[in-house]
């Protein structure tokens, strides 16, 4: 039977709470709220434009049927229930088999209890998952943030405070699950800008972390993450080219416990490169902070992404943008390239372009996320095809306020003249967890600078090193001390405003990315 017309048999054996049921299910998955699906034919459609469901592909519709206790449909239409997809997030199963377990009468008790801290327009005509989302909208409900269900089901409904604990427990022991759907075609790109020039210009300025706020809701789990499929300056001293992956190094993909491999005590092994894919490269590039009181707009981020995209491509990454992202939504980013199947890849790139602080980095909601929040969902044992494979993190934003002086360096934050930074309040965050790499902006404490028209200190001088560097296959450890040279030289135009870069990692051996065979990119001189 041809497949839209199957489908349109599903959509008639639904019941209207039971497509309600599935767009709340699949709200990680959509590129609008759930909430304003109105039919299955609506929601099938948009899974259809988001590489989620084809003929070839009808397994998550398997898994959503299977979850909603609709198994005659499934023989109806002649799937197989063993075949699904483990697409729909733990937390969205958790909400909604709390849902089924809800009475009218619990129902009503949690309604009440949540009389003064929900608007109360349409509260009583609010189904159990309408209140979840609503909980959602204003904060008081994430995968992360239980505290306030609990309350509320220990108080109606005791006796479901297991559901609750049992998620819990299994995200604890979560193991990344790998999907069994393809997604849409290589072909699918996201709109980038364009490139940054040099750096000692008056058109510098600093993001400063204290001019704006708002609030962000951790909802839909980015599609356009899971959908994606991949395919496969002075230069450092000679012994850096000299360095080349062993096939000893191959051990990492099957046994990331191994120890080093070495024919000398001295030698470091290196990460395995030679994967069919080199790995996914995110690019969060935060902009618009006009919803805060207290953080500026991000003049200049722009030629930092087209630069950073530039390069990652030319090294074989399959890169993703994200634009102007709450705190909550970079949580779900990452939720979302932890779920994905990296076993067929070598590493994994995340940089985030931001206002910071401590620790920390801004969503333009102007909530906070910790660096320890963006690591812990790619950790080996939350990210299994990750385990013995680099993460390497990129994070463009001030880690604090102070500004160094010409015996220190500069950051990236809100002052006079052109110059700018990204900054609130930020200690040096040595990462827990093996092979992670976090090279920031700026050491502690202190700002990390931007020129309006040219980019940051940081990342352009990232862009022009790899580029240079990587042809001699200096490893990136060698690249980022020379990113730390170069930067630690420039100023602005007063000649007071220094920044210092910092990389803190957990790295057990090289990383060496293999020689492009094409030309590298063009990037302005800086």
């Amino acid at each position: 039977m041809d497949f839209q017309k199957l489908l349109l048999q599903a959509e008639k054996g639904l019941k209207e709470e039971d497509v309600q049921a599935l767009a709340f299910l699949c709200r990680e998955l959509l590129s609008y709220h759930s909430a304003s699906v109105n039919s299955a034919k609506e929601l099938f459609t948009e899974l259809q434009l988001q590489g989620y469901l084809s003929a070839e592909k009808p397994h998550l519709l398997t898994e959503l049927l299977l979850l909603i206790q609709q198994r005659s449909l499934i023989r109806d239409l002649n799937f197989q229930p063993s075949l699904t997809t483990n697409l729909i997030s733990p937390f969205r199963k958790m909400l909604y088999n709390l849902s089924v377990d809800i009475d009218a009468q619990d129902l009503r008790s949690m309604k009440f209890l949540l009389y003064r801290s929900l608007p109360r327009m349409n509260l009583d005509k609010m189904s159990t998952l309408e209140v979840f989302l609503e909980m959602e909208k204003m904060d008081k409900l994430s995968a992360n943030n239980l505290t306030e269900l609990e309350n509320l089901i220990k108080t109606v409904c005791p006796v479901l405070q297991e559901t609750i604990k049992k998620y819990k427990e299994s995200q604890v022991n979560y193991r990344c699950p790998v999907p069994e759907v393809a997604g849409p075609p290589r072909d699918q790109r996201w709109p980038v800008e364009q490139n940054q020039s040099s750096m000692n210009s008056n058109n510098t300025s600093i993001d400063h972390a204290g001019e704006e706020h708002g609030e962000g809701n951790y909802e839909d789990l980015p599609c356009r993450l899971r959908a994606l499929t991949t395919q496969g300056s002075s230069c450092c001293q000679s012994k850096c080219s000299e360095v080349q992956p062993t096939s000893d190094t191959t051990s990492v993909k099957t046994d990331p416990q191994a120890s080093l491999n070495t024919s000398d005590e001295g030698d470091i092994e290196t990460y395995s490169m030679d994967a069919e894919k080199r790995g996914f490269c995110l690019i969060i590039n935060n902009y618009d902070f006009k919803l805060t009181k207290f953080l500026r707009q991000r003049e200049g981020t722009n030629i930092d992404e087209s630069c950073l995209e530039k390069v990652f491509q030319w090294l074989g990454f399959e890169v993703l943008i994200e634009h102007d992202c709450s705190a909550d939504r970079m949580l779900s980013l990452i939720q979302g390239l932890s779920t994905m199947d990296h076993s067929k890849m070598d590493c994994l790139v995340c940089c985030v372009l931001s206002h910071g602080l401590e620790k920390a980095v801004y969503g333009v909601d102007g909530s906070t996320v910790t660096l320890e929040e963006l690591k812990q969902p790619l950790n080996a044992s939350r990210c299994r095809s990750l385990a013995g494979k680099p993460k390497l993190f990129f994070i463009q934003a001030c880690q604090g306020t102070k500004e160094q002086t010409p015996v220190c360096v500069q950051n990236d934050g809100p002052i006079k003249g052109s110059l700018m930074h990204d900054a609130r309040k930020m200690k040096q965050s040595i990462p827990s967890d093996a092979d992670f790499l976090l090279a920031l902006a700026s050491v502690p404490l202190y700002v990390s600078f931007r020129d309006k028209e040219r980019g940051t200190w940081f990342i352009q001088s990232l862009c022009q090193n790899l580029i240079k560097m990587v042809p001699r296959k200096c490893d990136l450890m060698s690249i980022l001390t020379k990113v730390n040279a170069d930067v630690s030289q420039k100023t602005d135009h007063t000649g007071t405003k220094k920044q210092m870069p910092q990389p803190a990692f957990s790295l057990r051996k090289k990383v060496i990315f293999p020689v492009p065979q094409r030309d590298p990119p063009k990037l302005p001189n800086v």
